[in-house]
Order: structure tokens, then sequence, then C-alpha cells
């Protein structure tokens, strides 16, 4: 394995690594190059034993001038190479079976290359399917094996067109970056679906919903109410740093939303003194973490390099955290992460029960019903959609439909007309 590892072009992963600037990749491909050239001169194996006397020996050795930017850029260049080496080891294990083995590559492939781990997921999963599907790890090599998953995927499930993209591209990652196929060619078309009417609330089930959270699970209650009140995505909400809710201008700024955009939206004044609580909360959550020595939270691989402090720091940490600390299973450091998306939407859905709603509510019925009520209300479709974050104004017209008076149909039935004469 470590001899594979040796050979392996870390090179390639490097420069297809995202996150890092030219510059800091041309300085972490210098200090790799160095650390490798020792290794082997030593016969040292890839691992982290290699890198400490790698970088006592000749980093920190007697009479060496470093600057403070070097050691730091330099640091996190080993950390990068460790981290590289642990995305590698699938290579060599044996697992019990090709789904297994695919699933494992892609989730490797998608580390090395730094996409986000929900990306890495979706890949995953929709590979474990192709893998399960093309029945052998020598068929699943095929493009024409591709092909027919993705007509299936296409023609005999009618997956939503998001869907359908969302397959093709863990494929074609699959086929690129696992199995080495520059450009692979799927002989399928894509197939349109229309959009459908989102789900939507009335004010009267909204108030019924967020009532019935207040009184039985009350740490729900704030975040479904802000995401109504903010027009909020639940990664969002769930995700949302206590440096960015502004509760003296009662404005909500939205950091590295869907298309990694960012965008401030109103605050509900309403829920300004209970904020301000949960804000007080954070801090005592945050306090014992420093108490504790937790190495603090999660922050893009970017902004953990640029700003080295920030995880350990008040206003990064989430507003609404968890409960207790954990570990990371990317990089095994201990810390609190934020309340996780299953677990407030297990929430709504006993709510929704408990008050035996017809309607199928989720999350996202509240976003949909800030936006719809809003156009009730007489705002502009050019406003909502800059607060929802909408690349495109069509997007934001779907409400329209959903939408009652002058903004929505515009018309009364007739049925009502004979009824009144």
């Amino acid at each position: 394995m470590r001899k594979q590892v040796s050979e392996a072009c870390w090179r390639a992963d490097l420069g297809a690594f995202r996150g890092l600037s030219a510059r800091e990749r041309a300085g972490f491909s210098v200090l790799l190059e160095w650390f490798e050239n020792f290794r082997l001169r030593y016969s040292l194996e890839a691992n982290r034993e290699a890198a400490k006397v790698f970088w006592k020996d000749q980093v920190q050795r007697e009479g060496a001038c470093r600057e403070q930017w070097q050691l730091d850029q330099w640091s996190e260049a080993i950390r990068w190479y460790l981290e590289w080496l642990r995305a590698c080891e699938v290579d060599g294990q044996d697992y019990r079976s090709h789904v297994e083995r695919a699933r494992l590559a892609v989730a490797a492939a998608g580390g090395r290359r730094g996409l986000a781990r929900r990306t890495v997921q979706c890949y995953a999963g929709w590979v474990g399917r192709y893998a399960r599907h093309a029945g052998s790890a020598r068929a699943m090599m095929e493009v024409t094996a591709a092909t027919k998953f993705l007509e299936s995927v296409v023609v005999d499930e009618e997956c939503a067109y998001s869907t359908q993209k969302q397959a093709l591209n863990a494929l074609a990652f699959f086929f690129k970056q696992v199995l080495g196929v520059e450009e692979p060619v799927f002989g399928v078309r894509l197939r349109k679906t229309e959009v459908r009417v989102p789900v939507v609330l009335s004010k009267g089930e909204t108030a019924s919903l967020l009532d019935d959270l207040r009184v039985n699970d009350g740490r729900y209650w704030l975040m479904a109410a802000l995401q109504y009140g903010a027009g909020l995505r639940v990664s969002e909400v769930v995700r949302l740093r206590v440096k960015d809710v502004d509760l003296e201008r009662a404005a909500l700024t939205v950091r590295g939303g869907k298309g990694d955009k960012d965008r401030t939206t109103i605050l509900p004044r309403s829920l300004l003194s209970e904020l301000g609580r949960q804000l007080e909360e954070a801090r005592r959550s945050w306090e014992r973490e420093r108490a504790e020595g937790c190495d603090g939270v999660y922050l893009p691989g970017g902004l953990a390099r640029k700003y080295r402090t920030a995880a350990k720091e008040l206003g990064w940490f989430y507003f609404f955290p968890a409960e207790k600390a954990s570990l990371d299973p990317v990089t095994g450091a201990r810390r609190r992460h934020h309340v996780q998306a299953g677990v407030y939407a297990r929430a709504l859905k006993r709510a929704v029960g408990r008050l035996g709603m017809t309607k199928r509510v989720t999350s996202h019925a509240l976003r949909h019903s800030f936006a719809t009520h809003l156009l009730e209300d007489g705002a502009d479709l050019r406003t909502i959609q800059e607060v929802l974050g909408h690349e495109e104004i069509t997007t934001t017209e779907i409400y329209l439909h959903v939408a009652l008076g002058a903004h929505g149909l515009g018309v009364a039935s007739p049925l009502d007309g004979l009824a009144g004469a």
C-alpha cells in the first residue's frame, strides 16, 4: 500500500484540490517535493511518523531561519498530505463487494479533490446504485452499462430533471476521477420535467404549527419560526453562525447558500428577544467548549487556512449548536457541530402529526409559505427573489400559481356569484 502511495500522483490531486490559491498550491508543491525526496532518501514509509521526522530534521533543524508564514504554510501542506494519504488507503483494502468498493473509491477521490461532504455522499450514493445495477466490477467499467443505468433513471424511474443531472454528474465523476476515462460519452438524453406547485401552508396553519412546536419542542420552535420568518433553506438555518445574526439592524446574512452565494435577508422583529436568549445559550455552549479544550467548529478549507484561529472564536460558533460535542468523521477532531437537519425535520414531522395535517409538510414548506405570504401581502417578485436568493426570476414566479388575491389568480369562482344572486 505505501509503495503504491509513493508512486501515486499526489501532484495531480493537489492541482485539482479546491480551496487553494495558485500561490498556496505552489508553496504546498515545493514543501511536498522536499518531503518526498527526504522520505525516499532514507527509505521511510509514507505516514505520520515520517512527516514528524522530516519536520524535526529538515524544517526545525538547528541554524535554519524560517519565517512564521513559511512554517504556517508548510504545516498546512503536511496536514493536506496526511489527509490525502488517509483518503488513498481505501485502495489497498479488501472489501466485501464491488458496490462498497465503488462507493469508497468515489469518497476517496472526492476527499482528495476537496469536494463538499454532501457532494461526495451524493456521488457515492449514485455510484453505489449504479454498481448494483451493473452487477459486477468488470461490467460497471463499461460506458454502455452506465448509459443503460442513466436511461433507467430517465425513462423507467421518471425522476425529476434535477435528479437526472445528479446521476449524470456522479457517473461522470466516477469515470473521470476513479476509472481514468478522460471524456466519457453517455448516449442518453435527459428529459425535462414540469415544475411542480409547492406545498404552501395558510397563515392559520403556519401559526398552529409554530404554536404546537413552542409547546412541545421549544428548541425547534425558534428554528422553525426563523426559517419561516426569514425564508431560509433548512441547511441555512442549521449552519447559521453567531456573527451572521445582527440583532441591532434586524438583519441576517446567509453565507455560502445554494450556489455558494451570500445574501442578506430580513430578521423578524418579533423574534429579536428570543434570538437574544438563543445567542446567550450559544455563548454558554462556546465557553464550555473552550474550557474543555475542544478543537473549535468546522470551517471550510479555504477559511480554515486563511483564518487559523477563527474556528475557536465565538463569532464562528454555530447559532444553533448540537447538544453534545462529537468527533469529526474526516479529521477526527473533537468539536461541537450544529443541530442536525434530520433531527429538526423529525420535530416538524411530529408537530404535523399531532395537528392532523393532511398536507405533506416538510421544512421547505415553511420557506414556500414565507414567499407566498409575502406575495399575498403585496411584496413584488423582485424583492422576494432577492431575499430567497433565486438566481432567476422564473424560479420565484412559481409562487404566483399558489398565491391568492391580486398577485395570484385574481378572480373569484362564478359559483360564488350565483350564490350571492
